[in-house]
């Protein structure tokens, strides 16, 4: 009798795992204009604008420790880390649903805290809740986030769009929100040694905020209007840049060529990365969280970004033949290799 076949989950990673679950879905609705593949579902909406849908759901244990992070945030968080998908296909976000699965270990005191944090987020980013669902859960907390937003049908970026000698660039820094939960993992650990050590997170508020909550760079999708700019192609930072540059290489069927002098690495997040023993520069290939924004520009558009204080050129593309390679600091060629966040790692 032939053994059953078993493939490991985290063998796959998140992204194999869904191409191959979904690779027999066939799209036969006409108003579905691209589906799986991109950070947003694209749908008809008008002659001029299509729908952006995105999901994403946060997991106790998974995403997140209840031991540090607070119901407010979390709820802030959640709305937040979905509305960057939106961003990130140059739209603008509209309304949000929120789905949660919750254990009786929580009072309802936690939940409106949660709700406090999901209600600051939606008028900071001036988007409505306007639906979702509340079940019971016998592990922890579930929170599911989908957001809806609106984009011009001659502005909507994909990852697909690269072009050879296209400009990477990224918005803010990069690293600071893995710098912010290794301290906090730390304290974490003080703590659960030493119940009567009370966390010292003092001079770490900045890596600290961008961990426990994050922004979505909508701002950037004006800034980039204001200046005309249409990028070529665009993905927001979820799983570190090294996986981001990844993605829209193999969308683009393109190689890239990023230039480690030229990465954004707040101050903090490089003194506290090597109060930890890691390279600043391994925080921010491999981090993660950090919800900035990576997009490639044509090189005609590089004189209406220069100097913009939001925005950094790190490198540019290439021919796919050409590979995918961090230049170091004595121009030595490192192939870039993702080794991000993955979902499905045992813990």
């Amino acid at each position: 009798m032939s053994e059953e076949r078993r493939t490991d989950l985290e063998s796959l990673g998140e992204f194999g795992t869904i191409d191959l679950l979904t690779k027999n879905f066939l799209i036969t609705r006409e108003s579905t204009a691209f589906g799986i593949g991109d950070d947003a579902a694209v749908l008809e909406r008008n002659e001029e604008q299509y729908t952006l849908v995105s999901t994403d759901m946060l997991v106790e244990g998974v995403h997140f420790n209840l031991m540090y992070v607070p119901f407010k945030h979390l709820g802030y968080k959640a709305v937040a880390v979905n509305l960057s998908d939106i961003a990130a296909m140059n739209g603008t976000p509209e309304q949000i649903t929120v789905s949660i699965a919750v254990s009786n270990r929580f009072p309802l005191e936690a939940l409106e805290d949660l709700y406090a944090g999901i209600r600051l987020a939606c008028q900071h980013y001036k988007v409505d809740l306007v639906g979702g669902d509340t079940t019971s859960s016998k592990s922890g907390l579930v929170i599911s986030v989908t957001a809806i937003g609106v984009v011009d049908k001659s502005k909507v970026v994909y990852r697909s769009g690269a072009a050879a000698n296209d400009l990477l660039v990224v918005s803010g820094d990069l690293g600071a929100a893995y710098m912010g939960l290794q301290v906090l993992e730390r304290e974490k650990s003080v703590f659960e040694s030493n119940p009567s050590i009370q966390p010292d997170l003092d001079g770490k508020d900045y890596i600290v905020q961008r961990q426990l909550k994050p922004e979505a760079r909508v701002d950037i999708i004006t800034y980039l209007k204001e200046l005309e700019v249409i990028p070529t192609s665009m993905i927001d930072i979820s799983d570190g840049l090294a996986s981001e540059v990844m993605h829209i290489c193999k969308a683009s069927n393109k190689g890239a060529m990023i230039y480690n002098a030229k990465l954004p690495v707040d101050s903090l997040t490089s003194t506290t990365a090597i109060d930890f023993n890691l390279d600043p520069t391994t925080c921010v290939l491999n981090g993660g969280e950090d919800y900035e924004l990576l997009f490639t520009i044509s090189q005609n558009d590089f004189d209406r970004i220069k100097g913009n204080p939001h925005m950094t050129v790190i490198g540019y593309m290439t021919d796919a033949s050409e590979g995918i390679y961090l230049v170091d600091t004595n121009d030595s060629l490192i192939p870039i290799k993702a080794q991000g966040w993955n979902h499905f790692q045992n813990k």
